[in-house]
């Protein structure tokens, strides 16, 4: 797996992708709560890998106790949160595991939930993992990659203070 360095240039921070599969515009999230960035910008990945690893380095803000979205706080602030599909909350952390805990340092690469994404679709859930940036406010400028394929910790999202 590559890994990347967070900041590329002074100011700047750049998201990897959680997952693997295919990065959209987060406006393709047929959920208006992501998808008219209500939450906040970002980008999302159809997933084909049922794993969910740290897109930067940071602290663990926040594990959902159903396993289904977690948040992280970078080194300079940048607050990540990763939900794995929509609605996925109703099953209750059927399909989920967790490999972290609240307040635990990761470093980008590092293994933050699983998923079973055949049963989450068959359980009738789109998978669709939506990466926001939740204090979107306190950047200029947040710049998703175009649509392609991506491995875990390629670049999907520049942020720019």
């Amino acid at each position: 797996m590559k890994i990347f360095q967070n900041l590329f240039a002074k100011g700047e921070t750049v998201i990897g992708s959680p997952m693997a599969g295919r990065l959209v515009s987060i406006q393709e999230v047929s959920d208006p709560t992501f998808g008219e960035e209500i939450l906040g910008k970002g980008a999302a990945v159809i997933p084909t890998g049922n794993q969910v690893y740290a897109p930067i380095d940071g602290k663990v803000s926040t594990v959902f106790p159903t396993g289904h979205a977690v948040a992280l706080t970078g080194p300079d602030g940048t607050e990540v949160l990763i939900h794995v599909g929509l609605d996925t909350v109703k099953l209750n952390g059927e399909h989920f595991k967790i490999h972290v805990e609240t307040n635990q340092e990761v470093k980008k690469g590092d293994l933050l939930l699983e998923a079973d994404l055949e049963q989450i679709k068959a359980a009738g859930y789109d998978v669709i993992t939506p990466i926001v940036i939740c204090n979107t406010d306190e950047f200029s400028q947040i710049q998703a990659e175009p649509s392609k394929d991506v491995l875990p910790g390629d670049d999907i999202l520049k942020l720019r203070k």
